[in-house]
C-alpha cells in the first residue's frame, strides 16, 4: 500500500519562521518534520512514498538525494574514516517517487496528478506536517471493512485553544467553553482511499470539500475517531511544542522507540 504525502504547499503561516524551506522541511529535532511522517509509516511496514511536490520541491529533492545515515545513526568509524560501518539505518529500505505536482496546487490537484503513480489498490495519504500516535493498523483494518466507503480520514477534537460560546440575540453569553470540550471534530489528514475514489474529484476541486461531501452525499465517506495525541506543524507555535516534545522523548509519535524499549 503507497504513502502519498502533499509536500507542495507554502507553509504562509510557518513563512517568518523560515523562508528558506517549504513547510515539511522544517525540523523536529534534527530531522525534517516530513521524516518524522514518513517514519510513522515506515514504522507499519509502509514504505512505498509518493511526494506530492510544489513549493522549493528542490528543497526536498536535495534532502534525500544527499542524505547521510551516518548524521543521524550510531555508526563505527574505522581506517582514518575510510570505513564506516552503520549500526542502524533509517531510510535503507524506502523507496520514494518525487513527483511536480505544481506550485498552487490544492490538495485535489495534486492527488490526481500522481494518480499514474499508484495502481489499482487502496492507498493512504496525508498533509506531511501532522503526527499522531494513531495505531494505524486498525484505522486501515476499519475502512477498508466496508468494501462501499471509498475514503476515510482520522477525526480529532480541536487541539485549539479557541473557546465556543452561545449567546442570545442582545448579547449576552450564555455559556463558554473550551472549543476541545465542545463534542466537535476535525479532520486530521491520515487518509485511507480506494482508487475509486478519483472518480468523484472534478478538475480544480479541493479533495475534502466537493470530492468529500459527494462521498457523504452517497454513504461512501468515514471518519475515524481518535483522541488519542494528535499534533501538526501550522505555525511557530506548534513547532515549538513538536520540539518541546521531541526533546523530552521519546515523543508520543514516535512509535518504533517505545517497541524497540
Amino acid at each position: 500500500m503507497k504513502v502519498v504525502l502533499f509536500c507542495g504547499g507554502t507553509g504562509t503561516r510557518l513563512r517568518d519562521y523560515s523562508d528558506a524551506v517549504p513547510k515539511p522541511m522544517v525540523a523536529v529535532g534534527h530531522r525534517p518534520i516530513l521524516w518524522h511522517v514518513m517514519r510513522y509509516y515506515a514504522h507499519f511496514g509502509y514504505t512505498d512514498f509518493v511526494l506530492c511536490l510544489g513549493y522549493k520541491a528542490e528543497v526536498i529533492k536535495d534532502y534525500f538525494l544527499n542524505y547521510s545515515e551516518a548524521t543521524s545513526n550510531d555508526f563505527i568509524l574505522t581506517k582514518g574514516g575510510k570505513d564506516v560501518q552503520l549500526l542502524n539505518s533509517d531510510i535503507d529500505e524506502w523507496n520514494v517517487t518525487f513527483v511536480d505536482t505544481g506550485l498552487n496546487s490544492n490538495i485535489g490537484e495534486r492527488l490526481v496528478a500522481v494518480r499514474d503513480y499508484l495502481g489499482d489498490e487502496p492507498f493512504l495519504a496525508n498533509y506531511a506536517d501532522g503526527v499522531s500516535e494513531l495505531p494505524l493498523p486498525e484505522m486501515i483494518d476499519t475502512a477498508l471493512a466496508t468494501p462501499r466507503v471509498l475514503a476515510t480520514f482520522l477525526a480529532v477534537p480541536p487541539p485549539l485553544s479557541l473557546h465556543v460560546t452561545d449567546f442570545a440575540s442582545d448579547g449576552l453569553v450564555k455559556s463558554i467553553s473550551p472549543i476541545s470540550t465542545a463534542g466537535l471534530w476535525v479532520n486530521a489528514g491520515f487518509f485511507v482511499m480506494r482508487p475509486e475514489v478519483f472518480d468523484y474529484i472534478k478538475p480544480g476541486e479541493e479533495l475534502v470539500l466537493e470530492p468529500f461531501q459527494r462521498l457523504a452525499d452517497e454513504s461512501r465517506l468515514l471518519a475515524y475517531p481518535f483522541e488519542g495525541y494528535w499534533g501538526v506543524m501550522d505555525t511557530f507555535k506548534d513547532k515549538q511544542a513538536l520540539d518541546q516534545l521531541y526533546e523530552d522523548g521519546p515523543a508520543p509519535w514516535e512509535l518504533w522507540k517505545r517497541t524497540s524499549q
